[in-house]
């Protein structure tokens, strides 16, 4: 870990012109200089870098920050990789502060039971005579040694406390083994036991290489049963909603190659790069997430998805589509044989077969067209006004306008439907209501009487004032800092509500709180005055609703272990007073986040 005073340090030496201008040529402006944006297309300058506050900020896309978020964002970089890239170019040397990381990381212990796992899993499958069974599985799917290295597989003996017991002897603790998903409870055994058993295994790192996880996949053992496929089940290192496997390998060629390549396994990842399609990633789970594709887009903004030909793999291939759209990343896809996938497509067609495919995948819209199209949906009425509904979502998702305003025209050429009609059906959705400020679960519906997780709030609300600087004032007269339950969101709040130099705030900030703090000031959104007045007073609530629940929670408590009735009498007044002014806030205050995109 790199302490706050080195990196405070390599800023304060950095000139951001020098660094901007030796990856993208600037144009002096004034006191300030400009470029073209390397974030979106353009052609006339918006992208502006402002020496004086050490800052560069985008009028285009709203992409903003300081040196450091310029070469994360670009070249998709660690927050450190960033601070050490900055101190090279200008002769500092940095040293890790070893002894800090082991105090302040309070997960250390979760990687170190991983690495642990990961070479103990690593001699199974190298075992001459026990991890023979393996070794001819990886053999039967064409995976060589030096694709096993790099990725890291290994085995997991048949044996129900092979990795406990030799963890224990290196004085790793079940307990450590339990929190890392290593080991598994059950109410038939009295002590925990492995979790992989006879699987191969597949490291899931992070992007700087650290091991966060396992999946396993079950070989034919004798006695052996349960799922093809068992993952880590979610830790406090390893979320899979916001991981994509082989991201580490895979980073540098897809930022070369400004393509990435998305599959659904694992297999299919290394057999891919096996056969020279490095630039290759794959979701864990059936489709992917908000923060997935927000990853994957600080490495490039075009992606082909080679997900399975069948009716499931169409249906998550649209669904991922949708979410990188939303996430700014244009996603194409593939029209693989039918009953294939990608692996069998490189061993059964070829490299060469493949790379055919991938050349020639279509727009996710123009997709969706045509399989329409193939399914005889503009035929009649009925039929065109259901594929209508299949469409928008589609366009809706796309935050580019230009690309938004293309796909309108094509659903109005296939469907005959008038343009204006289109744009009629995409405003009554509430068109200035896109993520970050609408709830992602159309199921989820809150009332005043239960509740509200207030997290997604806390966030949202700062979207919106570093978009709306004038409502910070409006916000500090309902909510103070001590609303906040996420202390990174809390120390923005403050800062926000003592200066609006988003430069200085990033000054002060500490590595976390300063990453979190650059991606909140890298979403612009432009929301009509009616609109975003309904959001900033939906979201206060919230917050105000989740902080009273607390209160309420917390005098329910003394309640309860309180005895004395004059005690109890005061207790319950405020409690009834506090429950009347919770209610005040409305019953109609969660009606915004209702409104979500379908």
């Amino acid at each position: 870990m790199i302490h706050k005073d080195q990196i405070e340090e390599v800023r304060s030496r950095a000139d951001i012109v020098q660094i901007v201008n030796g990856i993208l040529p600037l144009k002096k402006s004034g006191k300030d200089y400009k470029a073209c944006c390397p974030f979106h297309e353009e052609k006339t300058p918006s992208f502006y870098v402002v020496p004086a506050k050490g800052f560069y900020k985008c009028f285009g896309c709203g992409e903003s920050g300081d040196v450091f978020s310029f070469l994360q964002h670009l070249q998709g970089l660690e927050f450190t990789e960033a601070v050490k890239q900055v101190a090279q170019s200008v002769g500092m040397e940095i040293k890790e502060d070893r002894g800090f990381d082991a105090v302040t990381d309070p997960f250390s212990h979760l990687y170190q039971a991983n690495a642990f796992a990961l070479k103990y899993f690593e001699d199974a499958l190298w075992d001459e005579e026990g991890g023979r069974q393996a070794r001819a599985y990886l053999e039967h799917r064409k995976i060589n040694r030096e694709m096993c290295d790099r990725y890291s597989l290994g085995f997991a003996p048949n044996d129900w406390k092979g990795l406990r017991a030799a963890a224990l002897s290196h004085g790793i603790a079940d307990d450590e083994l339990l929190e890392a998903g290593l080991l598994s409870k059950s109410d038939k055994r009295e002590e925990p036991f492995d979790r992989f058993r006879g699987r191969i295994t597949f490291a899931i790192e992070s992007t700087a290489g650290k091991v966060l996880g396992f999946g396993g996949r079950l070989l034919d053992i004798s006695g052996q049963r349960g799922a093809k496929y068992l993952n880590s089940p979610e830790t406090p290192i390893y979320h899979k909603g916001s991981i994509l496997y082989g991201l580490g390998i895979a980073k540098n060629s897809i930022r070369r190659e400004q393509l990435a390549l998305v599959v659904e396994g694992y297999l299919d990842v290394i057999s891919l790069a096996q056969n020279g399609f490095e630039n290759v990633v794959a979701v864990l789970g059936t489709s992917f997430t908000r923060e997935q594709a927000e990853l994957l887009g600080r490495y490039t903004k075009n992606v082909c998805l080679l997900f399975d030909s069948d009716r499931a793999g169409l249906k998550a291939t649209f669904r991922s589509a949708d979410v990188l759209l939303e996430s700014g990343v244009h996603p194409s896809i593939s029209s693989l044989p039918s009953g294939t996938d990608p692996d069998a497509v490189v061993h059964e067609e070829g490299a060469d077969a493949l790379a055919t495919y991938i050349d020639e995948a279509v727009d996710v819209l123009d997709r969706k067209l045509q399989l329409l199209n193939e399914l005889d949906h503009f035929s009649d009425i009925e039929k065109t006004r259901k594929a209508i509904d299949r469409l928008l979502p589609t366009i809706r998702a796309v935050q580019d306008s230009a690309l938004q305003d293309i796909y309108v025209s094509k659903v109005a050429e296939h469907t005959g439907v008038r343009r204006e009609t289109l744009e009629l059906e995409l405003s009554k959705v509430e068109a200035g209501l896109p993520e970050p400020f609408v709830q992602s679960s159309p199921q989820k519906k809150y009332n005043t009487s239960q509740p509200v997780p207030s997290m997604g709030a806390e966030k949202e609300l700062l979207f919106l004032l570093v978009n709306y600087l004038g409502m910070v004032e409006r916000a500090g007269e309902r909510l103070g800092p001590d609303d906040f339950t996420n202390p990174n969101y809390r120390t923005i709040f403050r800062l926000l509500l003592e200066q609006s130099d988003f430069t200085e705030i990033l000054r002060r900030l500490d590595p976390l709180a300063n990453s979190i703090f650059q991606d909140i000031l890298s979403n612009s959104r432009e929301l009509s005055e009616v609109v975003r007045e309904r959001i900033f007073v939906d979201l206060v609530n919230r917050i105000l609703s989740s902080k009273m629940q607390e209160k309420l929670d917390h005098i329910d408590q003394l309640i309860r272990d309180n005895e004395d009735e004059e005690t109890l009498t005061q207790l319950l007044a405020e409690k009834i007073q506090l429950g009347q002014e919770r209610r005040e806030l409305g019953s109609d205050w969660s009606a915004v986040t209702r409104k979500t995109f379908k």
